[in-house]
């Protein structure tokens, strides 16, 4: 079995995590291959998880797949020289491709680009010919402050004004999970995603193939399971709950 984790389940880890509390090994002393997956776009792979060992998580670099790779991976293999409004802790993901003389516009969350002047210069890039890739679309994310606007809102507006649609290469896209597991060598039937967004975690997941437990910690709102179908496989109350679920009831299934 292969379980997939979404970043989310961090984020109320407000200082080092004690071994005992952290979710994945658990699942790690049984046979099953984890690995962690991310719309993230606030900051590059290896910053990520950096910063996810200083919390004493127990993961290695390879086990993350990012959007911001998903994203990398298309761009080379399109051969563009991308816009790239993500923020500036992203771009060492980036590092390499040619970005001088844009011909493509990528979009990722970016608070500090979403301005007038340089998303009229993608409007004008896109009405030129330029491809529009959304690193993800995601409606709103969660901050110390409350739910924020995702890109999303912003990519959808591009759309509208240009008469075209964005290729999205992040959650939920069915194509995001399959690349996910490509190097772990398994079917989309041998694997259970984990997250606390009902849309893109667990409605991607599920639509790949995958069975989706939705959790309601982090940006779950109530309600939000009725937003899917076919809905969650299972819901929980936490992260520690789901993985329960799984070393008890799913892995003599998978």
């Amino acid at each position: 079995m292969h379980v997939f984790f979404r970043k989310a389940f961090l984020r109320t880890a407000k200082c080092k995590t004690p071994p005992e509390k952290d979710p994945s090994r658990k699942l790690r002393q049984a046979p099953v291959t984890v690995k962690f997956v991310t719309n993230t776009t606030k900051e590059c792979k290896r910053t990520l998880f950096e910063r996810l060992r200083r919390l004493n998580f127990d993961l290695q670099e390879q086990e993350i797949f990012t959007s911001l790779t998903a994203a990398r991976n298309l761009l080379e293999q399109r051969a563009v020289r991308p816009l790239l409004l993500v923020e500036d802790s992203a771009l060492e993901d980036f590092t390499g491709l040619e970005t001088s003389d844009p011909n493509a516009v990528v979009i990722g969350l970016a608070p500090d680009h979403f301005n007038y002047q340089t998303l009229n210069k993608a409007f004008r890039l896109i009405l030129d010919g330029a491809p529009l890739i959304a690193i993800h679309k995601a409606r709103y994310y969660k901050r110390k402050d409350g739910l924020a606007l995702g890109p999303g809102p912003f990519v959808t507006g591009l759309e509208y004004a240009t008469d075209t649609q964005a290729t999205v290469v992040g959650k939920p896209e069915k194509g995001f999970f399959l690349e996910a597991l490509r190097d772990l060598n398994c079917s989309p039937e041998e694997a259970v995603m984990i997250g606390d967004d009902a849309r893109d975690d667990v409605g991607g997941a599920q639509n790949a193939g995958m069975l989706g437990i939705l959790v309601k910690t982090g940006k779950y709102r109530p309600g939000d399971e009725g937003k899917i179908n076919p809905p969650p496989h299972l819901m929980c109350d936490s992260f520690p709950e789901a993985v329960n679920h799984i070393l008890e009831n799913l892995l003599g299934s998978k």
